[in-house]
């Protein structure tokens, strides 16, 4: 009988720079490295140092650790991050990402009141993936729900592969919040997934973002059909350790989250025996 042996896939382990929050960008950059990530995912948002092209090459630099993806500012809170036009916003994102060496840019579909930006956004992302080789990953997103109401937030809609993208970005705390099944979109994305946000969650009204294993969603099912379909993009550790009691306590939970990732991406495959 052949002995299996472990084969690891070429996706490489990022850490979000969200995932430190409340402590900020550099921090990041220090406990990716320090805990053996393969690079990082800048966020841009407040902090001053995510919006800092150089600022964020010296980082790099010094902790020798890759800026992998860059998430354009599209959340709520930095409606006035590099600008207040989205698309101006999303020029910065691409030109940050060939600057740096990034492979991805991490983009949502525009809230609803954005109206002319959401009518021209699946063109308009088309258009600018036509212009560089860095991928532009549309992320899907939820309904927001207060109570027993559901409001629509997103536009053309938070289900991404309603519509026609060149690359998506799977979030399964965000599958979670929507309460769909996460690996029938995996399905539907198909070789379109180019990015993955790795988190859990409960199907809570509220955008979750727990360590990897805490939650009810297909965490580990996701990583293994990764790495038995060859996938090359990146996975990203996007978890909420706003409630850490301590700087310890955060980094136990993104080390665990590292680990859960990486055991996972390891898949058994049937080796065979030479003649």
């Amino acid at each position: 009988m052949a002995e299996p042996v472990v084969r690891i896939p070429d996706a490489k382990v990022a850490l979000s720079t969200a995932s430190v929050y409340p402590e900020s960008t550099a921090t990041a950059f220090e406990i990716a490295a320090r805990l053996g990530y393969d690079g990082v995912e800048v966020m841009v948002w407040t902090d001053p140092v995510s919006q800092d092209m150089e600022a964020l090459r010296r980082l790099s630099d010094y902790h020798q650790i890759p800026i992998l993806a860059v998430h354009a500012p599209c959340l709520l809170i930095t409606q006035r991050v590099w600008s207040t036009d989205p698309w101006v916003k999303l020029q910065r994102a691409q030109a940050a990402a060939e600057k740096l060496g990034a492979s991805t840019v991490v983009v949502h579909p525009p809230f609803r009141w954005q109206r002319q930006y959401a009518r021209d956004f699946v063109e308009g992302i088309w258009r600018m993936a036509n212009e560089t080789d860095v991928r532009f990953a549309v992320e899907n997103m939820y309904p927001w729900r207060y109570r027993d109401r559901e409001m629509l937030a997103y536009a053309p809609d938070w289900d991404v592969t309603k519509e026609d993208y060149r690359h998506f970005t799977i979030d399964l705390s965000h599958s979670a919040t929507a309460r769909v099944d996460a690996m029938e979109m995996v399905d539907r994305m198909g070789d379109r997934l180019g990015h993955v946000h790795l988190a859990d969650g409960r199907g809570s009204a509220k955008d979750e973002h727990l360590v990897p294993g805490r939650g009810n969603q297909p965490c580990a099912e996701l990583l293994e059909r990764l790495a038995l379909s060859g996938f090359d993009g990146h996975v990203v550790i996007e978890v909420n350790t706003r409630r850490a009691m301590s700087s310890a306590e955060r980094e136990a939970d993104l080390a665990e989250a590292l680990a859960y990732t990486r055991l996972h991406l390891a898949s058994a495959v049937k080796a065979q025996r030479l003649p």
